[in-house]
């Protein structure tokens, strides 16, 4: 048995998807797009349950929605399982009067019902199974309660095979009926109703007969018919509240009382301020640094392990090199920062679930739009804290292609997970008991550049309007700490997978090179090294940033292309060192770094935040502008920005020093 998971965007699908699957679940990307598709097995049964994208209709407004209609109209599906948040009935219907136009059984599933209890919420569920003549049962996911009972549903097959009632007016139902006989699909009133709209997305099934009907329809009414169905529908939403729904009026929730803090005109950007800082603090402060240590502990052991071992087993020289120096080094120096990173996505998702992250972007959106931007770009920049390529790609659900295209430009300048590694290996050591104040001033430091280059972009380059931005605000949740843990355990291994392939890879060819000569000659000075001629050949474009020629760093900024973590683990290649703890005591001791300032130092980062992405995301760069030329421009942008921020900071920063 195939079932769909249909819902609204927060209201718990996620939650009641993970809790009927457990760990029995795949997680892909739907055919031909990177929007997320996850697949389960229900516990206790065979039958497969698809996780479709979360959507507030099947009209053709989102790629989300475009999935999801897709499927439901051209896969076989045995069942469709509609969760429906029990506090936001009357919004949430216009997507289950859509669903119930389609061939397909419904079991309705409302969500939240412990929470519409607490706001003196009440729902006559037997009123609202007879009007939409469907199997309804009242749960909550997050509690889980009920959901034993929905399994049973499905499993037994104990639900209303519905018929759905007619809706519309007399005239308009008439029409329905006559598109329906003539198209005559599986999906034959689905299918009427949206010719009769003029979808384009099903052009291809208009004749002449149909058309001649829609177009006498439309002269009838006078008026758009994707608006009049609208309407129709509204009003049939509303007969059902008036009939079942019965709200407590003039209520104060604690949303809204948290809401009148956190979205306080006056208070909103400064508590948001000090949430953000206090999360950079603890993924890359004290906190973060300790569990560098620790970690860092146990790859010193490892080494030391592996060294003997390989001595017995009587390795040559380079081979030995090979392992400690080179593979475990670069590996060994990325695997330190786990914990940091994994501290850092535990509290970004507490925040996204908990609700606040989606008033932020709901608060922000009327600062976004004095530069170009809309709330819609504060989605990918959030998740671009994760990774860039995602945060990339998300722009595609931004309508306007001005603002997608200073989105894309502006999103791989927030600080991502690989770019967590260098903030914190020259903060930890600069800054010492400043390491979390030097962290979160770059992630301050980057709003405020996103800011002005939209703004300079909007009166130079991309003149024109901003799009509007709606965004449902949830209601306040703890945060299901079951979601929390799949969200970062995934994220986690994504990270030891790559510090495992691309890190591990690249790590070996930076040993390579650092360990021969032109001529492949092994053991060579390291000055005589391939990499170091290589590193020279560009070592000027660094030299105003470091006040020093230094052909290390060079070849270690370049590396970030690979992926923005290798700079960290070339830099402890070439110190010679498996061993870097968060004070960097190693790297820059060594002759190869020792040169590096507090000034340098910071401008070091600067450069590495904003200057070009690695490949993954510059890929996606060119995916979502459309062009290679566009990529190019957008690589030059970002570098540019960063070469000309980076030489700022160590010129004031050289000020200061001497100065002070």
């Amino acid at each position: 048995m195939r079932i769909a998971l249909v819902g609204n965007q927060n209201s718990g699908k996620t939650t009641l998807f993970n809790l009927l699957t457990g760990t029995n679940q795949k997680v892909g990307n739907w055919p031909g797009v990177t929007v997320e598709r996850k697949v389960g097995i229900i516990r206790g049964t065979n039958f497969e349950l698809i996780d479709l994208p979360g959507i507030y209709s099947l009209s053709p407004y989102s790629i989300e929605e475009n999935i999801s209609r897709t499927f439901l109209f051209e896969e076989k599906v045995d069942l469709i399982l509609n969760i429906i948040d029990s506090t936001s009935i009357e919004r949430s219907l216009y997507l289950t009067t859509q669903l119930l136009e389609l061939k397909i059984p419904m079991v309705i599933a409302l969500n939240m019902m412990d929470i519409a209890d607490k706001r003196g919420i009440k729902i006559d569920l037997k009123s609202l199974e007879d009007q939409l003549d469907t199997t309804i049962l009242p749960i909550s996911a997050l509690k889980k309660t009920n959901v034993f009972n929905l399994i049973q549903y499905m499993k037994m097959q104990d639900y209303r095979k519905n018929q759905y009632k007619h809706i519309y007016d007399h005239q308009l139902e008439q029409a329905i009926l006559e598109v329906g006989n003539i198209v005559d699909t599986n999906h034959s009133r689905f299918l009427a109703i949206k010719l009769i709209e003029n979808d384009p997305l099903f052009e291809e099934h208009h004749v002449e007969e149909t058309k001649k009907i829609v177009e006498k329809l439309s002269s009838s009414y006078n008026r758009d018919m994707e608006q009049v169905i609208a309407d129709e529908r509204y009003r049939y939403i509303e007969n059902i509240r008036d009939e079942a729904i019965e709200a407590r009026k003039d209520q104060i929730t604690w949303t809204d009382r948290l809401d009148s803090v956190f979205l306080n005109k006056y208070l909103a950007i400064p508590i948001f301020m000090i949430i953000m800082f206090g999360v950079y603090y603890l993924a890359a402060g004290p906190v973060g640094g300790w569990t560098v240590e620790f970690v860092d502990h146990f790859v010193g052991l490892l080494g030391e392990w592996l060294d003997t071992v390989l001595v017995n087993l009587g390795a040559s020289p380079w081979s030995k090199s090979l392992v400690i120096d080179g593979m475990l080094a670069g590996v060994g120096a990325i695997l330190n920062f786990l914990p940091q990173l994994i501290i850092l996505f535990v509290l970004i998702s507490f925040l996204e679930t908990t609700g606040y992250m989606s008033r932020i972007a709901f608060f922000l959106d009327r600062i976004f739009q004095k530069v170009g931007l809309s709330g819609k770009s504060l989605i990918p920049f959030i998740i671009g804290s994760g990774c860039s390529v995602p945060a990339i790609l998300s722009a595609r659900t931004i309508n306007d292609e001005t603002e997608k295209k200073m989105t894309i430009l502006l999103t791989p300048f927030i600080p991502c997970s690989a770019k967590l590694p260098i903030i914190t290996l020259f903060a930890g050591y600069f800054f010492n008991d400043y390491s979390g104040l030097a962290s979160a001033s770059l992630y301050f430091f980057a709003i405020a550049v996103i800011l002005s280059s939209a703004f300079l972009m909007k009166k130079i380059l991309f003149k024109g309007h901003t799009s509007s931005f709606i965004l449902e605000l949830p209601e306040y949740k703890m945060p299901s700490f079951r979601y929390v843990f799949l969200d970062v355990t995934s994220k986690a291994w994504a990270f030891i997978q790559r510090a495992g392939s691309i890190i591990l890879l690249a790590s070996i060819v930076i040993w390579v090179f650092i360990s021969f000569s032109w001529s492949f000659t092994y053991g060579v000075d390291p000055a005589d090294s391939i990499l170091a001629s290589i590193g020279n050949i560009f070592a000027w474009v660094f030299y105003p940033m470091l006040g020093t020629w230094s052909w290390e760093a060079t070849v270690s900024a370049i590396q970030g292309l690979v992926a923005k973590e290798q700079v960290v683990a070339s830099m402890a290649i070439i110190a010679g060192y498996s061993d870097t703890t968060s004070e960097g005591l190693l790297i820059f001791g060594s002759g190869a770094f020792g040169f590096f300032t507090a000034s340098s130092a910071y401008a070091f980062m600067v450069f590495n935040l904003f200057s070009a992405p690695c490949f993954g995301a510059i890929g996606a760069m060119r995916q979502e502008l459309g062009t290679t030329k566009r990529m190019w421009k957008a690589v030059l942008f970002q570098t540019g920005i960063a070469w000309v921020l980076a030489v700022l900071v160590f010129n004031i920063g050289r000020i200061i020093e001497v100065l002070l």
